[in-house]
């Protein structure tokens, strides 16, 4: 059964689960056993930044153009949601970042980067029923360069992890999980948690 199959009774607002984590956290190896196991009552939003960069967008390293990226992420991140939102066939579903991760990669001050996209963080953390950090691991545990998105080392990816851990700070439902030598339990510790947030929607 497929993300659009039409459930008779979803008429209230999908709640959102963020699945969030630095470079190499296990985010695409999560989802992807999620989406086998769940997909008949969940959708699934795939990541906005790889559709950006992998649809062709211009990878710039200046200031605009990497304000530039960060801003057409957040709409297409959000246009995603709406979607969802609107069609009012699933009860929840599990988004590949969501639209707080933005100010992580802003290359200025928080209030710049809401400023630019018109919102605020307190409103853009209450869009999110809950919220799963994968940590990313250390080069000498498992850090790989497999996504050929991917353009950071071992200590880029840590950092990118530590600020997207401090950018979803204050979140009222976040869950950190963290990184383990034994990749399986960090993977069947999040699969227990997902399933566990959908259950309760």
């Amino acid at each position: 059964m497929s993300d659009s199959t039409t459930c008779s009774v979803c008429t209230s607002i999908p709640r959102f689960i963020v699945l969030t984590g630095g470079p190499g956290a296990g985010k695409t190896a999560v989802l992807e056993i999620a989406r086998r196991s769940l997909s008949a009552r969940v959708a699934f939003l795939p990541e906005a930044a790889s559709i950006i960069y992998g649809g062709g967008f211009l990878r710039r390293t200046s200031l605009p153009g990497k304000k530039a990226a960060q801003r057409a992420i957040f709409h297409v991140q959000r246009e995603q949601e709406r979607m969802i939102e609107d069609e009012t066939i699933v009860h929840a579903a599990l988004c590949d970042r969501g639209t707080v991760d933005g100010l992580a990669y802003w290359p200025g001050a928080e209030a710049d980067y809401f400023r630019e996209i018109g919102t605020t963080r307190e409103a853009e953390l209450a869009r999110y029923h809950a919220v799963i950090h994968l940590r990313t691991p250390s080069a000498t545990h498992g850090y790989n360069h497999q996504n050929p998105l991917r353009i950071e080392d071992a200590a880029k990816a840590h950092a990118i992890d530590t600020r997207l851990l401090s950018v979803w700070d204050g979140h009222p439902q976040r869950y950190v999980i963290e990184s383990q030598d034994d990749f399986m339990l960090k993977l069947e510790t999040a699969m227990r948690l997902i399933e566990k947030l959908v259950s309760s929607t």
